[in-house]
């Protein structure tokens, strides 16, 4: 296409330039790859580095991660949030252990759990040079500055088209490096800059409505031992997590209020008031667990911020 191999270039010339050094950035191996990209969906660069060092430090392979216990794959997750991607990659990991190796091809990885198209060809493109362009909300939001399209990002016949125009642009000869440097491109080089309407794409008609909570919790401490409960189930939004009880437990004494904090959850904004409480004896289906060990073990967040009021 006209014009296309000149962008191509200029998009490499300043991504090879401006990029960011992330450490996901410097390996062809799929299975880092992979796990970057899970930890990166619907999540922000700055939140997955930190957990990102620590996942790979402790499984380093995808045999490593197989043969771990999942409570400790959820305790090395906790904090970030979304908890099915981190059950998806320890499955995804048993799958490739008994299949001898990552697989290579687009359709294999595809059928890997918890990863859609997007994932699927930043994964296929980046480890094995497979010729498949990325299309997520910050592509979107380029080619929408690229093309100066006006239409609602949240259409599917939108999304469609600016899809095969990204697929159209794709580098094949370096379809990683596009790929990537389209995920840092931002405005610059787009029609939507040069008519001073960067400011207004993508448009986005529907608006997400957040439901605001309030929520009550008990830090009961007795001997260096906090009372928690363990979540049941097992695929449920935190199953198997660690938490506070409510303010509801049978036989609870409050003492005082410690404070209050803010907590945003998917689409839910908790503000959530920390009492310390006293207890007789251990209430059914709750157990003290010891403060010092609580680090081996998949906790909430809102537990966890919680604790922070612990002297």
């Amino acid at each position: 296409m006209p014009g296309y191999s000149s962008f191509r270039r200029r998009l490499r010339e300043w991504y090879e330039s401006s990029r960011r050094p992330l450490p996901w950035r410097e390996t062809e191996d799929p299975y880092l790859i992979w796990v970057s990209e899970i930890m990166l969906q619907q999540t922000r660069v700055a939140a997955v580095l930190p957990y990102y060092g620590r996942f790979v430090k402790r499984f380093p392979d995808a045999g490593t991660l197989a043969q771990a216990d999942e409570q400790e794959v959820l305790a090395m997750w906790s904090g970030l949030g979304y908890y099915r991607r981190a059950r998806n990659l320890h499955r995804g990991a048993r799958q490739i252990a008994a299949q001898g190796g990552f697989p290579s091809e687009y359709e294999a990885i595809r059928a890997l759990p918890g990863v859609g198209e997007y994932t699927a060809a930043a994964i296929a493109s980046i480890a094995f040079g497979l010729p498949h362009a990325v299309v997520d909300g910050n592509v979107l939001r380029v080619m929408a500055r690229l093309e100066n399209d006006g239409g609602d990002v949240g259409s599917s016949a939108v999304r469609r088209r600016l899809g095969e125009e990204a697929a159209r642009r794709l580098d094949r000869s370096a379809p990683g490096t596009f790929n990537q440097a389209m995920m840092e491109l931002g405005a610059k080089f787009c029609k939507a800059r040069l008519a001073g309407s960067q400011n207004q794409l993508p448009v986005k008609l529907r608006r997400e409505v957040r439901a605001k909570v309030r929520e009550k919790i008990l830090l009961i401490v007795r001997d260096g031992k906090v009372l928690m409960q363990r979540r049941g189930g097992s695929e449920g939004r935190l199953a198997g997590f660690w938490e506070l009880p409510g303010a509801d437990l049978p036989g609870a004494r409050i003492v005082s209020k410690l404070g209050e904090f803010r907590h945003a959850i998917t689409r839910h904004d908790y503000t959530v008031e920390v009492y310390s409480a006293k207890v007789k004896g251990t209430p059914p289906g709750y157990f003290w667990a010891a403060l010092s060990t609580l680090c081996k073990f998949p906790v909430t967040s809102i537990a966890k911020k919680a604790m922070r009021w612990y002297q």
